[in-house]
């Protein structure tokens, strides 16, 4: 659940393989609290990914904390179990977990449809006749998108926090699903804060905290989580830091609380673990033992989601987890239930190494652990409003993806198409750079200095913007027909752990990259296919029956080619 993304080749750079390691032997420890300590120390001061970092670990021989960093950049406290952390979307177990646990009260089934628990005005999008069930969304399988497309945020720091039920209600009721409910695996966020919503109304309980309050924290004696923190709990709370290690608001999600809502320290998570292991007796435990149950394949190899957690299997060996990302902190939490072994790995920084990998390795020595580039130091300079001035405008990434540069005072602010509005800071008269994620932006000027482009730079890419007058010109759009459309369909291998799936739905022609969203891409010939949210373009290569066989993705100047696979 991050907002500060602001890199619009996702097609290319977010691809993300799967590796294949061999199943860690049983007689294997987790490594020494040392080992542990050593890898926080070159986290967080070598690689400066984070400010502090605590890891809590369960095991047949008993439980152990390794802390390291600050409370934040200028709070020298140490950190330690109690440190309280936001989870993100780590609450969607906990959501899930009280489905199950409704579940075994006989309150719910999981076929039950979403809509027999919400007000009568609300009229649930259905596909086929197939109702959305409290499964689908459990298992990110509803058809419902990542976010709610009436999500406009007023405060861009803390943007969950005006988005009511009736946003909420007003969104469902309109939006038509664009693919068969339960045919396909998308994580999506709304769909968990919808889950939690439901529970609510159906346990009518006053609000998402108080149910999960009463049906799992208090039962587990889980006291120092929660959503809204008493004094001595947030005299606890870690502060949040941006990418670049900035201190940053924390984050209020309002109805959409069971997607993210919580904050909890690492012992509270470890007697949370404790309970899915078996080390301690609970009422939950057929609930807890019911989530892992029910599997569906989340489109990577080797990844099923259950009820809430996602499971990764390798070599007959489990590993049940599930991470949190807001915009100031990396959560991460896992265990191998055959080994009986737990790990928890709290981040307050929110550069993309900062939980998932130490997790990993914890359970998995074999799983390597990510060795990111430190970003070096930026220096801002004084502002030169003229030239803000100047700089406003509008340029275009993508045919619909824009970024709009605008002028407040002495600061000068970009925001592209679906995103926040940032602040963007001079270190020269034409170079930028964003506080919030390590990206920077040049503005190119033509040969009279007006701004004829803008260049992001991020991610090792350098993805340029013209700028524009007016309205956007996108590609035309070609119609082909479905039998033609038809033998484009399929899969194709970009990378090893890295699938290419292009889809029909009616009319219509949908691209997914493995662990990516699913967008829609237009045809601009036969064979030719362009996104209008990014630059990138797709050719399809066919054979004498005009079925698929090659896939080409044209994108940052680059020409992956992926091959039909069945």
């Amino acid at each position: 659940m991050k907002l500060h993304q602001l890199v619009a080749a996702i097609v290319l750079a977010g691809i993300a393989c799967v590796g294949t390691s061999p199943a860690w032997a049983q007689t294997s420890a987790v490594p020494s609290d040392a080992e542990i300590r050593k890898i926080l120390v070159d986290r967080i001061d070598a690689q400066k990914q984070s400010v502090g970092i605590v890891v809590g670990v369960i095991e047949p021989t008993g439980r152990r904390i390794v802390a390291y960093g600050k409370l934040a950049k200028d709070d020298p406290r140490p950190l330690n179990g109690d440190t309280l952390y936001e989870i993100g979307s780590i609450t969607k177990v906990f959501t899930s977990l009280l489905l199950a646990d409704a579940v075994e009260r006989g309150e719910v089934a999981l076929t039950d449809p979403v809509a027999k628990f919400l007000p009568a005005k609300v009229k649930m999008p259905e596909r086929g006749g197939r109702a959305i069930t409290l499964l689908d969304l459990s298992t990110h399988s509803s058809g419902l998108p990542r976010m709610p497309t009436n999500f406009a945020p007023k405060d861009q720091a803390n943007p969950f926090a005006d988005y009511s039920a009736e946003n909420l209600y007003a969104f469902l009721s309109g939006y038509t699903l664009t693919r068969d409910v339960g045919s396909e695996y998308e994580y999506s966020n709304l769909g968990g804060g919808l889950l939690g919503h439901a529970l609510t109304l159906r346990a009518r309980a006053t609000d998402y905290e108080a149910l999960v309050r009463a049906r799992v924290l208090g039962p587990l004696g889980m006291k120092s989580t929660a959503i809204t923190l008493s004094p001595e709990l947030k005299s606890r709370l870690a502060t949040g830091h941006s990418t670049t290690l900035q201190p940053v608001a924390n984050w209020d999600l309002n109805v959409l609380a069971g997607a993210g809502g919580l904050r909890s320290s690492t012992n509270d998570l470890l007697t949370f673990l404790a309970a899915n292991l078996g080390y301690v007796q609970t009422p939950l435990a057929p609930a807890m033992a019911d989530m892992l149950k029910v599997r569906r394949p989340a489109g990577v190899p080797n990844l099923a989601i259950a009820l809430g957690w996602h499971v990764f299997t390798l070599h007959d060996k489990e590993i049940v987890w599930h991470n949190g990302v807001t915009a100031g902190y990396r959560t991460y939490i896992g265990f191998d239930p055959k080994a009986r072994v737990g790990v928890v790995v709290l981040s307050n920084g929110g550069a993309a190494a900062g939980s998932d990998d130490i997790g990993r390795h914890l359970l998995d020595e074999m799983s390597p652990l990510l060795r990111p580039q430190v970003a070096p130091t930026r220096t801002e300079i004084a502002p030169d409003v003229k030239l803000y001035e100047l700089y406003a405008g509008r340029y275009q990434l993508a045919p619909m993806a824009i970024f709009t540069v605008t002028r407040d005072g002495e600061h000068l602010f970009a925001q592209l198409t679906g995103q926040p509005k940032v602040e963007i800071f001079p270190e020269s008269a034409k170079d930028f750079f964003l506080k919030v994620v390590d990206a920077q932006i040049t503005f190119e000027t033509d040969g009279t200095g007006k701004p004829a482009a803008l260049v992001l730079h991020q991610s090792g890419m350098d993805q340029r913007a013209k700028r524009i007058e007016g309205e956007p010109v996108a590609p035309k759009e070609m119609a082909l027909e479905p039998t033609v459309l038809d033998g484009y369909a399929g899969r194709y291998q970009l990378a090893p752990g890295a699938t290419l799936t292009i889809t029909r739905d009616g009319t219509h022609v949908f691209a997914q990259i493995t662990g990516q969203p699913r967008a829609e891409i237009f045809a601009s010939g036969p064979g030719e296919f362009f996104w209008k949210v990014v630059d990138a373009q797709l050719t399809i290569e066919v054979d004498a029956s005009g079925k698929g066989t090659a896939a080409t993705l044209h994108q940052l100047g680059r020409d992956l080619r992926a091959p039909r696979i069945e």
